[in-house]
């Protein structure tokens, strides 16, 4: 039996997983924030995270309703608020369709999700699903990505302001309200997590929660590297670049 860890043990481990799992560590990732792609590559990238983005509000919904309490639901509600506004307020999903036509990209191409890649809709599904299916003490502690969140955005915003001189400020508007909301959302979670972990059995649960979690993130890039970079094969129906589209930078 794993040993039970105290709630500041507990946060340490959870801490572990992103400095090992998270996909900052990526070479996509790299990519992407040092400038070595061009620009069919990350409208790529914006496409199929556009999908991701889309499916949180589903994914929240879905959690939303198994909360046992009002208490419980308040708090959540306040997520699909986020992604999906409010009548005068756009929220995230708006805003990454933004940030995709900014890059480039037709928008009714980019909310059709028609030509993402196989790969990205089968990673973000098995993601709602597994909130819908999975434990909510399970499905809370998947959302601890958040924790990480802060310093990937800072390097997303920064390297891709540095680097593409037709990015601007507006086209990453999306990250600006993810800065306070990802905070905010990670100190509920993780006590919520620290709180009702209460056996070995559940916080090894919690663990395998946020891996779970740090595997989808992580195919997503694996499959926008294999088809838009290394070795550049496109699965049939998915989105092609524009026939102008540079050779795909490499790591060093």
């Amino acid at each position: 039996m794993s040993e039970f860890l105290t709630p500041g043990g507990l946060e340490e481990a959870l801490r572990e997983i992103g400095r090992t799992r998270y996909h900052n560590l990526h070479p996509f990732h790299r990519l992407l924030h040092g400038g070595k792609l061009d620009r069919g590559q990350v409208q790529a990238w914006a496409l199929n995270r556009f999908y991701y983005q889309s499916r949180i509000p589903a994914k929240d919904a879905a959690l939303l309703a198994r909360l046992p309490t009002a208490e419980l639901r308040r708090e959540w509600r306040r997520r699909l608020e986020d992604h999906d506004g409010h009548e005068t307020s756009p929220g995230g999903v708006a805003r990454w369709k933004a940030l995709a036509v900014g890059v480039g990209l037709d928008p009714e191409a980019v909310e059709s999700t028609r030509l993402i890649l196989p790969a990205t809709r089968f990673a973000v599904d098995a993601y709602v699903n597994f909130v819908r299916e999975r434990s909510i003490l399970e499905a809370i502690a998947s959302s601890l990505t958040e924790m990480f969140s802060p310093n990937i955005i800072a390097e997303r915003v920064s390297g891709m302001l540095a680097n593409y001189d037709w990015i601007t400020q507006d086209t990453l508007a999306y990250f600006t309200p993810r800065l306070t909301q990802a905070p905010r959302d990670v100190d509920f979670a993780l006590a919520y997590v620290q709180q009702h972990a209460d056996t070995p059995e559940k916080q090894q649960a919690v663990l395998a929660a946020l891996r779970f979690k740090c595997d989808v993130l992580w195919s997503q890039l694996d499959a926008l590297y294999f088809a838009y970079v290394e070795p550049g094969f496109v699965p049939p129906g998915a989105f092609t670049p524009a026939p102008e589209r540079q050779a795909a930078g490499t790591l060093a």
